[in-house]
C-alpha cells in the first residue's frame, strides 16, 4: 500500500509537470515549422512500427513516406507497414482538426488503414479466432467475448473520458484495447494511435514509444505487468514519462 502511494505521489507530480510543459508548447507553438512536425511524425512511425519488428531504418522509413523509393533487400510488407500508418496517423490528425470524437467505428478506420493491402480481410474487422501472443504470459480472450469486451470498453471511455487526466485516460485506453488483443494483427500500432488521438483531442503532441530493444523490452513488461497482476502503474509511468520526453525535445528543437 505504501509502494502504491508513492507511486501515485510520483505520478501525479510527472502528470503536473507534463501540464506545465503543455503550457509553455502552447506558447511556442507558433515557432514549430511544418518541418518540425513532420521529422516528429515521421520518427513516430519509424518507432512504432520498429516496436513491431519493423527493419527500415528511419532514413529509408523517410524515403518510403516522403519520395515513395523501394528499398532494396526489404519486404512489400515492410513498405506497406511505413505507408499505412503515415495514413492512419494523418486520419487522427484530420479528426482532431475536425473536432470528431472517438467512437468505435473511428477505432476500426484506423485498423482498415494500418493493414490495407497487408491483410485486407481481417482489416478493420474483429477476430474470429483465438490467438497467443508470442513470448507472453497473457492470453487474450476467446474471439466470443471479443465484442463485449470492446463493447465495454468504450462504455468505460464514456464514463471516464471527462473524469480521468488525459494522460491517464490515453494510456488506460491503450493498454485495455491491446490487452483486449480484438484484432488478428496490428493491435500494438493500432493502440498507440487510438492513445495518441486521446492526446492529440487534448492538446497534447503524440508520445513516441521508442522500439529500441531496451525501450521494447520495458514496453512489454510493463504491459504484461497490468494484464497479469492488475498493476496499471508501470504503464501509467512509462507513458506519461515518454510524453514528458517528448514534449522536451519539441520545445528544445522549437526554442533554439
Amino acid at each position: 500500500m505504501i509502494e502504491n502511494n508513492f507511486k501515485n505521489v510520483e505520478r501525479e507530480a510527472l502528470l503536473s509537470e507534463i501540464d506545465i510543459l503543455k503550457d509553455k508548447l502552447q506558447e511556442y507553438r507558433h515557432l514549430q515549422g511544418e518541418k518540425v512536425r513532420i521529422a516528429f511524425e515521421l520518427e513516430y512511425t519509424y518507432e512504432s512500427n520498429r516496436i513491431e519488428g519493423n527493419t527500415l531504418t528511419l532514413q529509408e522509413t523517410a524515403l518510403v513516406v516522403e519520395k515513395g523509393l523501394t528499398i532494396g533487400g526489404k519486404s512489400l510488407r515492410e513498405h506497406l507497414e511505413a505507408i499505412n500508418h503515415t495514413y492512419a496517423l494523418e486520419y487522427i490528425t484530420g479528426l482532431v482538426a475536425d473536432k470528431k470524437g472517438l467512437t468505435e467505428t473511428t477505432l476500426l478506420n484506423i485498423h482498415k488503414l494500418i493493414l490495407q493491402s497487408i491483410d485486407n480481410e481481417n482489416a478493420g474487422k474483429y477476430r474470429k479466432i483465438q490467438v497467443l501472443i508470442s513470448g507472453a504470459k497473457h492470453t487474450p480472450p476467446q474471439p466470443f467475448l471479443v465484442p463485449i469486451q470492446m463493447e465495454s470498453l468504450f462504455i468505460w471511455y464514456e464514463e471516464n473520458k471527462k473524469m480521468l487526466h488525459p494522460v491517464l485516460l490515453s494510456a488506460e485506453l491503450h493498454e485495455r484495447l491491446v490487452t483486449i488483443h480484438p484484432f488478428i494483427d496490428g493491435n500494438g500500432r493500432t493502440s498507440r494511435l487510438l492513445m495518441n488521438l486521446v492526446l492529440l483531442q487534448h492538446g497534447y503532441p503524440i508520445a513516441i514509444l521508442k522500439g529500441d530493444t531496451v525501450s521494447r523490452l520495458n514496453y512489454y513488461a510493463a504491459l504484461e505487468t497490468a494484464q497479469t497482476e492488475r498493476n496499471k502503474q508501470p504503464f501509467l509511468l512509462l507513458i506519461a514519462k515518454t510524453l514528458k520526453e517528448t514534449i522536451e525535445r519539441i520545445l528544445a528543437v522549437s526554442v533554439h
